[in-house]
């Protein structure tokens, strides 16, 4: 199965954390990438088996936490079918209601969000293998 991780990164956080992802998934037998939004084909990376899309957070401390604009950019131009999706952050405080609203944003471009995951530092979130998992061979 081929699984497309877009992220963006502002201090390598986050780039790091989708890296190990797609090293998680091709551990396991997926075929997958990870690639920065800003260099992300939306055409390609509607044409995956699945998708995760990520996003360090912005905002102040505890309140206002968002995706990215080129995050949120970058999922509205994508077009999936009932793709299978997921969508995680990587944070210092609090993502606060951020991967809820990446979800619904991922879910209105046709995506089926069955995975929502977050992480403080530049490893894989938990979870994640469990969602790779989910989605059958490779």
């Amino acid at each position: 199965m081929k699984v497309a991780i877009v992220y963006d990164s502002r201090t390598g956080t986050t780039k790091a954390a989708a890296e190990e992802m797609a090293q998680m998934a091709v551990s396991i037998g997926h075929e997958a990438t990870a690639v920065a939004v800003q260099a992300a084909s939306p055409a390609d990376v509607s044409a995956a088996d699945a998708v995760c899309v990520g996003s360090w957070t912005e905002g102040l401390f505890f309140i206002l936490q968002h995706a990215t604009k080129a995050t949120m950019e970058f999922i509205d131009s994508l077009s999936l079918d009932g793709t299978p999706a997921a969508v995680f952050c990587t944070y210092k405080t609090s993502p606060g209601k951020m991967l809820d609203k990446m979800a619904s944003a991922l879910e209105t471009r046709g995506g089926l969000v069955t995975g929502s995951f977050r992480s403080r530092g530049p490893q894989a979130p938990d979870g994640f293998e469990g969602w790779l998992n989910s989605l059958g061979q490779g």
